[in-house]
């Protein structure tokens, strides 16, 4: 948590002394911590130091699809699913209703996340989930209800296996971990918020997924998008001690429809052209792969000014 506040007050120093034309870009992400807040930061910090334009880094309890749709802020992270369905207006978001101004920026790296119980837990495996404390509700990311959900299918489980503990956000759920609430958590790998939880609980072990066919055919009934991967031990990975399978999930980088060409063009050429930056300010960012930059999700289309740069570097139109 400590190298996030200072990456993002770096940020925000920048920002203040950034060029006095240089137009300011809004990034809205999730909560401090999060993978989303993390790799918005870094994704700022390149916009300034290579964009030749302002960043600020603004945090929200809650999806800010329906700010982004109406212009509030450029840019925000998601990943493909639940993008697909804000834009749409179907599902959990269906109250909402459709927002049709959103517009694919990049497809970024994929957010591997996992469910995590305290290193010395005699919970080892998801299926030992049942009858545990699992926090639930989530009414300001109502994602994260689906996300566990799948872990919980892919043991064979529902909610209705385990004891709901209510929560606002998941930045509520690690806290109610990190005090005994709750006997998981469920977290992206590689984020500060991970770090933070383990060095209070004295060390975190993540479950282990089955990617057996008839586990993961379980798993995407919940959500067809996810699929299973093989992490391995390493500086960042707190509770990965030797190869573990995960879930993982594609995020995007989307905006809306009247955000300026020139300055939508300018981002994506920055990320596309700056990886080493991207990952030393947020490791994760090691597995965005630069010629999956334009890879579409259905029933969201990519931005013009997106779509212009990666015509110029033979990205467009997408091959698959």
């Amino acid at each position: 948590m400590r190298r996030l506040c200072v990456l993002t007050f770096v940020l925000l120093l920048l920002t203040i002394i950034g060029a006095a034309n240089a137009q300011t870009i809004g990034i809205m992400t999730t909560p401090p911590g999060s993978f989303v807040h993390s790799a918005g930061a870094a994704i700022g910090k390149v916009i300034v130091e290579k964009a030749s334009l302002k960043a600020t880094v603004q945090p929200t309890a809650t999806r800010p699809f329906g700010a982004i749709d109406s212009g509030l802020a450029e840019f925000s992270i998601s990943n493909t699913f639940d993008l697909m369905l804000a834009t749409l207006g179907a599902e959990e978001y269906k109250e909402q209703g459709p927002k049709p101004n959103l517009r694919l920026a990049a497809t970024l790296m994929p957010m591997v996340n996992a469910l995590f119980v305290r290193k010395d837990s005699p919970i080892k495996s998801l299926k030992d989930l049942k009858g545990k404390r699992i926090a639930s509700g989530f009414y300001a990311q109502k994602a994260l209800v689906r996300a566990i959900e799948s872990r919980l299918a892919n043991a064979g489980l529902t909610y209705d296996d385990v004891i709901q503990v209510p929560a606002a956000n998941i930045a509520r759920a690690a806290e109610d971990f990190s005090n005994g609430k709750t006997d998981a958590m469920f977290f992206a790998l590689g984020t500060a918020g991970v770090k933070e939880v383990s060095t209070k609980v004295g060390g975190l072990r993540v479950l282990p997924v089955d990617d057996s066919p008839e586990a993961i055919a379980r798993m995407h009934k919940v959500n067809p998008t996810e699929y299973a991967t093989e992490v391995k031990p390493g500086p960042n990975m707190e509770g990965i001690t030797e190869p573990t399978k995960v879930v993982a999930l594609d995020n995007v980088l989307f905006t809306h429809i009247k955000a300026d060409i020139d300055v939508i063009y300018k981002v994506v050429k920055a990320l596309y052209e700056n990886k080493p930056d991207l990952v030393a300010s947020f490791p994760p960012f090691r597995d965005f792969t630069l010629n999956r930059i334009a890879t579409q999700v259905p029933n969201v289309d990519f931005h013009p000014g997106a779509m212009k740069f990666y015509g110029e570097v033979n990205l467009w139109p997408p091959k698959r």
